[in-house]
């Protein structure tokens, strides 16, 4: 399959066309419009520091149902213990951010490039783009950030400073989408982490069916907030 060039029209070609690795398209701009677009049709940008805009629909699509999350026993006590304190969406940037240095610290290519954060920052303000944090006292110790649309929540990354702080944010993210009746969050790229949790693999056309009817629900806009911290 070829890889599509985009111009400055907001268009994407149809996700099936993708190449094998999923490759769709190039070029084109991180517009807050673009993006919601694009995630609205099933696909993601993800590429790396003077490289062109590269724009994907893999398949299949790693997706992990809220219910369906497995805690271990250890996390269930640190959860138990109070060892962290979850917040939502009071520090959207220092969370995107962070998510990028620590890649970064660890010798590791990040997609969440300068334009990357401009572009998630309009989407957080807007309402369309959200963060989970977790505190040990007055520092981040991890948390995670994506974008929703309907009962979709497109996850993006996430990061830990300290052991299981990362761990705990999720919890505290599907949590609160069980909570608000959302279907599915969008994983995007498969990882061994990720599969042993819960998350599964699905063909792109089954994840673009259920991403269609999610999309059928009305968007969650503003601010989000825990009515209580999750309990294990």
């Amino acid at each position: 399959m070829p890889v599509y060039l985009l111009s400055d029209e907001l268009v994407f070609p149809p996700p099936a066309l993708a190449r094998k690795d999923g490759l769709l398209a190039v070029g084109g701009d991180l517009n807050p419009d673009r993006l919601l677009l694009a995630y609205r049709l099933g696909i993601f940008p993800w590429y790396s520091e003077g490289e062109p805009i590269l724009w994907w629909s893999p398949d299949p699509r790693l997706v992990l149902y809220p219910g369906e999350l497995r805690i271990s026993k250890s996390l269930k006590k640190v959860i138990r213990r109070g060892v962290f304190r979850l917040s939502m969406d009071t520090a959207f940037e220092p969370v995107i951010r962070e998510c990028a240095v620590v890649r970064s610290e660890r010798g590791e290519r990040t997609w969440i490039t300068e334009e990357m954060i401009e572009s998630y920052c309009k989407l957080h303000q807007s309402g369309f783009a959200h963060s989970v944090e977790v505190w040990q006292g007055r520092l981040l110790a991890g948390g995670l950030y994506g974008v929703s649309l309907g009962k979709c929540f497109f996850g993006e990354s996430m990061f830990t400073r300290i052991n299981n702080a990362s761990k705990v944010a999720l919890v505290g993210l599907t949590a609160y989408l069980k909570a608000n009746a959302f279907d599915f969050i969008d994983c995007q790229v498969t990882t061994g982490h990720l599969l042993r949790i819960g998350a599964r693999e699905i063909p792109r056309h089954e994840f673009l069916k259920q991403l269609r009817r999610a999309l059928n629900a009305p968007t969650k806009r503003g601010r989000w907030h825990f009515d209580q911290e999750p309990i294990i």
